[in-house]
């Protein structure tokens, strides 16, 4: 009897595990999905090695961390004295990229309650397409737009003797991150369960009502995680920033002060610094330092986005 049911029980597991089996085309797919998102990790960490290895003899060797992150001379082919301060480059990055922000995110997170809320299905798509080819606009058709038409703008506007300044870069990385801040927003907004809406509007609930009581608390971690990611746009932009600040290193005193930043200053050198000395490296360890910045930004808005998701 005892062999019998043994008998049955190893027949039973042999028929379980050829019905699990996935057939062979099943399991290539899913092996390609699997290459296919670690290979993101892997490019990561190769962007990483490449530029620890590039900028390693410099931090090894000249970096000195006070004169790197405190000082605002950069003079890297000085015949005085060399010096690498990334100070006022720091402070122009931050600057362009928080005024930016400061535009774009009201600006856009309104286009995405409009888009999702208020608008008719067929406007809907018609804005969206719209804001959609923002983004398809180039870089550098960005820079010739900040010179010669903010660029006049802002001399007339504010009276000032140049509109190249942290204004006019603003204003370009604003119009350049819209896009990416109304998609992320829009998605967080339609993601809100339907039923959300119903119930508010059941109550007797406006649109307007709906919208700032209801939908903003209910997506607020989707739509912090979209100016997250527009900071991230804003942060890595160098083309169009590097026309329309000025290029000038300085810390500015005010929005209407040539400024230049991080990845202008690469954009500018690299070209012109031999290979392999002590210049390119210091251009590798900003770009380091981009690096970090970029990546706390998208762990951020990554974060969040879990968050929402829980």
């Amino acid at each position: 009897m005892e062999m019998k049911i043994t008998k049955s029980a190893e027949l039973t597991m042999e028929w379980r595990q050829k019905k699990g089996k996935k057939p062979l085309s099943e399991r290539l797919i899913e092996g390609f999905i699997k290459v296919a998102g670690l290979s993101s990790i892997v490019l990561i960490l190769a962007i990483l090695f490449f530029i620890l290895k590039e900028s390693y003899p410099f931090l090894a060797g000249a970096f000195d961390f006070k004169e790197f992150f405190f000082s605002e001379n950069w003079n890297p082919a000085s015949v005085v004295k060399i010096s690498y301060g990334i100070l006022a480059l720091l402070v122009g990055t931050i600057m362009v990229t928080v005024l930016s922000m400061l535009i774009a995110v009201p600006l856009g997170l309104a286009c995405a309650f409009y888009i999702s809320e208020f608008c008719s299905p067929k406007v809907r798509e018609i804005y969206k397409v719209l804001i959609e080819f923002l983004a398809a606009i180039p870089s550098v058709v960005w820079g010739f737009i900040a010179i010669m038409m903010i660029n006049p703008a802002i001399i007339k506007v504010f009276n000032v003797p140049i509109g190249l300044n942290i204004l006019n870069a603003s204003v370009i990385l604003a119009l350049m991150s819209l896009p990416l801040i109304v998609s992320v927003g829009e998605d967080a907004l339609r993601a809100v369960p339907e039923t959300y809406r119903e119930a508010a509007e059941a109550l007797g609930a406006t649109k307007w009502e709906v919208a700032t009581r209801v939908l903003l608390p209910a997506a607020k971690n989707g739509l912090m995680a979209a100016a997250l990611l527009g900071v991230g746009r804003a942060l890595g932009e160098t083309m169009a920033v590097l026309m329309a600040t000025g290029h000038s290193i300085q810390i500015p005193e005010s929005i209407f002060e040539p400024g230049r930043t991080l990845t202008a200053t690469i954009a500018a050198e690299l070209g012109e610094s031999p290979k392999g000395g002590e210049h390119y490296q210091a251009l590798f360890a900003i770009g380091l330092v981009l690096f970090v910045l970029s990546l706390i930004v998208n762990l951020s808005a990554d974060y969040l986005i879990r968050g929402k998701r829980k």
